[in-house]
């Protein structure tokens, strides 16, 4: 029974535990932070984030067209708000089971289409936010000394990510007949499909380009709202870090590690910690609130059986993590 419980809540109280910690230390200055907030740049950034997400929906439409699997807008974009959802739940990001089996459902895709579509998204999702951290980043050792740290974290994607295309360029070289393998090298070559001929790397990678800017856009707007003189590539090279930290599922959604990662670099750069901790939290948490209205008004769309699925998903990772312990 603890395993069971321990599955979900001891990634989650960690993740809470973080933000109460960043809060608690920085309190009274909290306080008066917010007295002085400008309310309408919040506004702003809630609208420029739902751009982001029509514009992510935009993007799995295309990843998932390049896969032989015609959806509409509509679709794509809540298949990701109500996995995102999930993703806010429980840790690992085994909410992305949830899109697979959205997908799967009616024979619309095969399990490994609907993996091999995550796949395509977070590949160059991962690639196109590191490299705009070494676009921000001259700049930002122009004028300040950041952690070394924050290069590896930057470079380490970029070069996995290379590798992983040169494995794609090279799988179909594959020639086995353990099952194991011939589920990889589908996957691989299903990929392939999606992402390694021009017109996808070009739509592909400006896209998640956009997607990022509009991303940093939410931050820049919250930024604003403190009236806070921060340089804009020190929030380019804020979201880059916390989002590369976001990448490892310790947490729930990330949850935390983002926090911490975004105010962290906002010290570096000579904002208040209380200053630094009110951007990184409320920037997450607007990003988050987005995330769930959008879930929940996904379920309304797909019908109660997503509901089910939902459950479903928590039952199974639950059972995952159980069976690894």
């Amino acid at each position: 029974m603890w395993k069971k419980v321990s599955a979900v809540v001891i990634p989650t109280l960690a993740a809470v535990g973080i933000v109460a910690y960043m809060l608690y230390r920085v309190w009274d200055d909290l306080l008066l932070t917010l007295e002085h907030a400008v309310l309408p740049f919040l506004f702003a950034a809630v609208a420029v984030c739902v751009v982001a997400w029509i514009l992510r929906g935009l993007r799995y439409r295309f990843i998932l067209g390049g896969l032989g699997i015609p959806k509409s807008l509509t679709f794509s974009t809540a298949c990701i708000f109500i996995s995102q959802t999930a993703n806010l739940i429980v840790p690992a990001r085994l909410g992305d089971l949830v899109r697979m089996l959205i997908l799967k459902r009616g024979d619309d895709a095969t399990y490994s289409q609907g993996f091999s579509s995550i796949v395509v998204e977070r590949i160059f999702d991962v690639m196109m936010v590191a490299l705009l951290g070494v676009i921000a980043l001259p700049f930002v050792l122009a004028v300040l000394a950041v952690p070394d740290w924050f290069t590896t974290l930057i470079i380490v994607p970029l070069a996995a990510g290379g590798a992983f295309f040169g494995v794609l360029l090279w799988s179909g070289r594959i020639r086995s007949e353990n099952r194991i393998i011939i589920a990889i090298g589908r996957m691989l070559d299903e990929v392939k499909q999606a992402s390694l001929n021009r017109r996808a790397l070009v739509v592909l990678s400006g896209s998640s380009l956009l997607i990022w800017v509009v991303d940093i856009l939410v931050c820049f707007a919250v930024v604003l709202m403190f009236r806070e003189p921060v340089p804009f590539g020190i929030v380019v090279l804020g979201i880059v870090i916390g989002n590369l930290v976001k990448a490892v599922p310790v947490t729930p959604g990330g949850v935390g590690t983002y926090e911490l990662a975004l105010a962290l670099t906002f010290g570096i750069a000579g904002v208040s910690a209380a200053t630094a901790t009110l951007i990184a939290v409320i920037d997450h948490l607007i990003k988050n609130m987005v995330t769930v209205v959008g879930g929940v008004g996904s379920i309304y769309y797909f019908g109660d059986w997503s509901r089910d699925l939902l459950k479903k998903v928590l039952r199974e990772e639950i059972k995952e993590e159980t069976s690894g312990g």
